[in-house]
């Protein structure tokens, strides 16, 4: 029988690439709708898919801590349109990898709210992680991308996520953990179409007001649907890995969905990343790893 962090190893390496795969369907979605109606369709069919797991099988856990369900979510959707916001702007590679700051987050998370262990070890792992960060968004004129900082903050919202997932997780089921992250990553959305014909939002935010265009075609919905299946399998994986180990360990396995993003990005048009690029990836990679290793 694997081991409880034996299987929470397995979960996040089925769930890093079926995230690859995830972001790779964004992009492709991405020339016919906007960052915001992705996530949007992807919640909504992904409620359907929980609720009737939830029905096939009830949860035992009672749970008691709702507002904490609201926070995971709420966290997790600013992460997710942070996310996929990113991947329709930049190459798919650097948007995974910039997301995957989550695990060196996580790390001084996990100090400050779980009390667990941050040693000069993992404090110089941090600064290996950051400095990759550098080379990736290359600010050496002054001037860093507005879409790599949105990718940096979205990677610190999954981490705050990942947290939540770790105080919950004895009290409530996985599939109720991922369903409070749909339900609210669509009520959410639908607010802001609500909103959008009112509202003359600034460029730095208007992907967060767009119009809202019904997909028409039957590829478009195809790509939806599976990407809303595969994206709420990935959610209960992820959710199931970081209630089974270590938050550190399995934030380092995340990171095997780098090599498998920047292929499926190639694949879609995306120009290899350029030495800098590789360096950054690299140290974030390997900050990660010294994280995870101080646990083992």
């Amino acid at each position: 029988m694997l081991s409880k962090i034996d299987r929470g190893v397995l979960y996040m390496l089925i769930g890093a690439l079926i995230s690859a795969i995830n972001g790779a369907l964004t992009k492709v979605l991405a020339d016919d709708m906007s960052a915001l109606e992705i996530v949007f369709f992807r919640n909504l069919i992904g409620i359907a898919l929980i609720v009737y797991a939830l029905k096939h099988t009830p949860p035992t856990l009672l749970g008691g801590k709702f507002y904490m369900l609201i926070q995971r979510g709420v966290l997790g959707f600013l992460a997710m349109i942070l996310f996929f916001y990113t991947i329709t702007t930049i190459p798919l590679g650097e948007a995974i990898t910039l997301n995957k700051t989550s695990p060196l987050f996580v790390a001084i998370l996990a100090y400050y709210l779980l009390g667990e262990n941050l040693s000069k070890k993992t404090f110089f792992s941090l600064l290996i992680g950051f400095l990759g960060i550098i080379f990736i968004v290359k600010p050496f004129s002054m001037s860093i991308s507005y879409e790599h900082f949105l990718g940096i903050l979205g990677g610190f919202f999954a981490a705050s996520a990942y947290t939540t997932i770790k105080k919950i997780k004895d009290v409530y089921d996985s599939r109720i953990i991922v369903l409070s992250f749909v339900g609210v990553g669509t009520i959410l959305p639908a607010f802001l179409f609500l909103l959008a014909p009112y509202i003359d939002a600034l460029k730095a935010i208007d992907f967060l007001f767009p119009k809202f265009i019904m997909p028409e075609t039957l590829y478009i919905w195809s790509l939806i649907v599976f990407m809303a299946i595969i994206s709420t399998l990935s959610q209960w994986l992820l959710t199931k890995a970081y209630s089974n180990s270590n938050l550190s360990i399995i934030g380092v396995i995340s990171y095997t969905n780098i090599p498998f993003s920047i292929g499926f990005g190639w694949m879609l048009g995306d120009s290899f990343p350029d030495t800098l690029t590789y360096i950054g990836i690299a140290l974030i990679i390997f900050g990660g790893f010294l994280v995870g290793m101080k646990k083992k």
